[in-house]
């Protein structure tokens, strides 16, 4: 047994500035002392609990990496070697998951490897090398499957959608890649990312496999989808859910179509657009809409068509109060979340493989999830006039 822990020596330590934790602490000694005595204690435990004959065999020693940095112990041994501690297994060099909890919090606050490996060695005295990192980052991928695989709940009434673009190593060089993120609104007003899809291009291939796959993990309905102008998503989502209605993003088409008006009309432009998204009836807007044309449509012709031939997607919204029209005119919830991810990905040009890519990811999802506790504000009153629009469709979820 080691000497025992001088608590007075410890606290005058302490006063005089010497760190508690970390490299050469105060709290090493101690964690020393308690590591050795319940090694011994799991011993004598294991020696009465012995049917065969067995005693004590001596000790070997063992360098720990702990919260406290590094710390050589003594573990104790038995005859017939049938002994398994259980606090320190054999051929194991850490304490506890401490470290590699500290590990994926700060790689999921994205940090890089670099200052990880900085602030592990300023505070536990110990150096961890970009291998380490990797694999203990690669830990949570089976939880990222999991995740990816979960039974998802019945009816949703919105959902979200846009695409967040990153370079990944593929064959040898980098490609870029965009990365869906699915978000809902759940039956009790609080958000859920249903998934993260990796796909290099979009098309109605690509979102019948990204839907069959809700389907298949338990979606049977979606009230009203809002998406950026995604190329072949309004034919998949109609194929596999044929009720659900579509709401092209309105600022999406906006900037989409400022780009074609020349920067000198582009203040004017858009003050003549507000009336046609801002009007209070979808026959307000297409009056707006013919008397943007009147002023505009021979300078940009092109612009006037976008909004034409998408105008049945683009106006879905005006058929609700207000409070629906402020979810779903626009996909600013799902940006929200793809903020978070850039926060995360900052300090990274490009990913080596999708799996370093998606496991980053998964933990901006769970540091996002952690915000949305509270329900979508005037939930109740919104899930009733939901009740009222799509008369039937939530019945076997709500009980109104």
């Amino acid at each position: 047994m080691s000497e025992d822990f001088d608590f007075d020596k410890a606290l005058k330590a302490i006063q005089s500035g010497q760190a508690i934790t970390g490299k050469d602490g105060v709290l090493a000694p101690l964690i020393k002392q308690l590591t050795e005595a319940a090694l011994n204690a799991e011993l004598e435990a294991h020696l009465e609990a012995e049917t065969e004959p067995n005693r004590k065999n001596g000790k070997s020693a063992k360098t720990l990496r702990t919260t406290a940095g590094n710390i050589r112990i003594d573990t104790p041994r038995d005859r017939s070697g049938t002994f398994e501690p259980q606090l320190v297994r054999k051929n194991e060099t850490s304490l506890s998951t401490e470290i590699e909890n500290k590990i994926l919090s700060l790689y999921g606050l994205g940090m890089s490897y670099s200052d990880i490996n900085e602030y592990v060695e300023e505070m536990y005295g110990i150096s961890v090398s970009h291998a380490t990192i990797t694999a203990v980052t690669d830990k949570i991928i089976d939880e990222v499957k999991q995740w990816q695989q979960r039974p998802l709940e019945s009816h949703y009434p919105f959902v979200w959608l846009d695409a967040i673009h990153y370079k990944v190593k593929e064959n040898g060089r980098y490609t870029s890649k965009a990365i869906y993120t699915v978000l809902a609104l759940k039956m009790d007003g609080k958000k859920e990312v249903l998934g993260l899809y990796l796909s290099e291009s979009e098309g109605a291939n690509f979102w019948l496999s990204v839907l069959t796959d809700l389907q298949n993990r338990g979606v049977k309905d979606i009230l009203i989808a809002s998406v950026d102008g995604l190329t072949g998503f309004p034919e998949a989502i109609r194929a596999i859910f044929p009720q659900t209605e579509v709401q092209l993003c309105i600022v999406h088409q906006i900037r989409n179509n400022i780009r074609y008006v020349g920067w000198k009309n582009q203040r004017k432009f858009l003050a003549d657009l507000k009336p046609v998204y801002r009007a209070v009836s979808k026959q307000a807007a297409e009056d707006a809409l013919d008397a943007l044309e009147e002023k505009w449509g021979e300078q940009y012709p092109i612009v006037i068509k976008s909004w034409r031939s998408k105008w049945d997607d683009l106006s879905a919204y005006f058929k609700y109060p207000e409070e629906i029209r402020r979810v779903i005119y626009t996909t600013n919830a799902v940006e929200s979340v793809h903020r978070q991810f850039r926060k995360l990905t900052k300090t990274k040009g490009a990913f080596p493989n999708e799996n370093s890519l998606l496991k980053l990811l998964y933990l901006g999802v769970e540091n996002a999830s952690k915000k949305w506790r509270m329900s979508f504000r005037n939930w109740g009153q919104t899930l009733s006039q939901l009740a009222i629009f799509f008369e039937g469709r939530l019945d076997e979820v709500i009980d109104l």
